[in-house]
């Protein structure tokens, strides 16, 4: 949490409501919430004395295709960029398609548009694109100060991945390559879509060979001879460890492989984090930024997802230095690869019910901020938002508003993300 900026007058409050005419109609419950945020509300250059002393910064949009939200977090980027010192972006998407994107952003190799058609379905948007142009255009200005881009999860690892291990085994223990090769007949995808190849794999029944000779890949190339702090060593073993994440991920229960990707995602930021040195911007879906050690994901009529989110490993790990900014709206509808959904707005017993009614179309509200106590009872209580836009009636739980996140940036209304083609009318089909 961040130190105090601003103090709202409790007396002045009291007055106020003191002052109202006794047949006026009884104000809502959650009224203090509100003219407390009315108080609060800033623009979002107040976002750089929120992450003040931060190493990680998440920017979790609550829903996957709301355009608002997107500019949004561009903003925050660019911001966390240009005066915070921020150098690489972890996206809530694959290492391997993430190579690929970082070579565009630091080199121009590669054409954007296909890059972004290569990302999982939510992030197959204009915005997406503009938003990685946006990191382009940085570094073609600043060539000796790159900001980099990893993806950090493993849930479609492809072919780049696997002939990238190849060669550094070629190049550093040449005598291992027909054991590698041993273990490539059996796990190397024989589909060049890494989505088919995981739709190949989720079915296949019998997935206990597949993840032992990726445990061997993964020794063998943890086990070859090579200097403390060599680079091309590090690399090459975190290739491996993707390998055999996703292998082992489709072998588990439905309901053990979203705590196993939160926590392997954390892991992948952390260790490019020290790698690199970097101050880090997480860019993922709230679900994931959130500081949430028991988050469940209801639908009706079941099943439950729950797990333990990405952003609470990072708030274990960082402490206060990781800070937690939740992007949320009112109503409006979003994008979604085939279809737009209406959203509604929010209902009574959400968290950000009362963000809907304060009177400015978008803010920043930073959690730190000194509170009354009827203010402090909302953030401590436990939350509840909206879920899975093509789920209706699914909700998120599981904490708090206070514990989940330190900063709030709203909108309060949204309309659908742009498709990558031309002609979409402004939404994602």
């Amino acid at each position: 949490m961040t130190n105090t900026r601003a103090r709202l007058v409790a007396t002045a409050l009291a007055t106020a409501l003191v002052a109202a005419p006794a047949s006026a109609a009884p104000a809502p419950a959650d009224e203090p919430v509100v003219q407390w945020l009315e108080g609060h509300a800033r623009g979002l250059p107040a976002l750089d004395a929120t992450v003040k002393g931060a190493t990680v910064v998440g920017l979790g949009e609550s829903v996957h295709g709301a355009h608002e939200e997107a500019v949004l977090k561009l903003r925050a980027l660019k911001r966390l960029v240009t005066r915070r010192g921020f150098r690489s972006i972890a996206w809530e998407d694959d290492w391997t398609t993430g190579r690929a994107i970082d070579r565009f952003v630091t080199s121009g190799r590669g054409r954007l548009v296909k890059l972004v058609g290569r990302m999982t379905g939510q992030w197959q948007s204009r915005e997406t694109v503009r938003t990685l142009r946006w990191l382009r255009a940085f570094n073609e200005a600043h060539p000796g100060d790159l900001v980099r881009f990893v993806g950090v999860e493993y849930y479609y690892t492809g072919r780049p991945a696997y002939n990238a291990v190849k060669r550094y085994v070629a190049a550093s223990a040449p005598r291992l390559l027909p054991s590698l090769r041993a273990d490539f007949r059996k796990i190397y995808p024989n589909r060049a879509n890494p989505m088919v190849y995981a739709d190949q794999y989720r079915a296949e029944p019998h997935k206990g060979p597949f993840i032992r000779h990726a445990h061997h890949l993964a020794r063998l190339v943890s086990k070859i001879p090579h200097r403390h702090g060599d680079a091309a060593h590090a690399l090459a073993a975190h290739h491996a460890r993707q390998i055999l994440s996703f292998h082992e991920h489709y072998a588990l229960l439905p309901d053990s492989q979203d705590d196993y990707r939160e926590a392997h995602a954390a892991r992948n930021l952390r260790w490019w984090q020290r790698r690199t040195g970097d101050r880090v911007v997480y860019w993922a879906a709230l679900p994931h930024t959130a500081a949430a050690p028991r988050l469940r994901i209801a639908l009706p009529g079941g099943p439950d997802f729950r797990y333990r989110a990405t952003g609470s490993h990072l708030r274990e790990w960082y402490g206060d230095r990781y800070v937690s900014v939740a992007f949320t709206f009112d109503h409006g509808r979003v994008g979604l690869p085939g279809e737009v959904v209406p959203q509604p707005p929010a209902e009574a017993g959400w968290f950000e019910a009362p963000l809907g009614r304060v009177d400015r179309g978008r803010f920043l509200v930073d959690l730190g901020d000194p509170a009354p106590p009827a203010v402090r009872r909302w953030l401590g209580a436990r939350l509840t938002t909206r879920g899975l836009p093509w789920a209706p009636g699914s909700t998120v739980t599981g904490g708090s508003p206070a514990r989940w996140f330190d900063a709030l940036v709203h909108v309060q209304r949204v309309t659908p993300q742009r498709g990558l083609a031309s002609g979409q009318g402004g939404e994602m089909h």
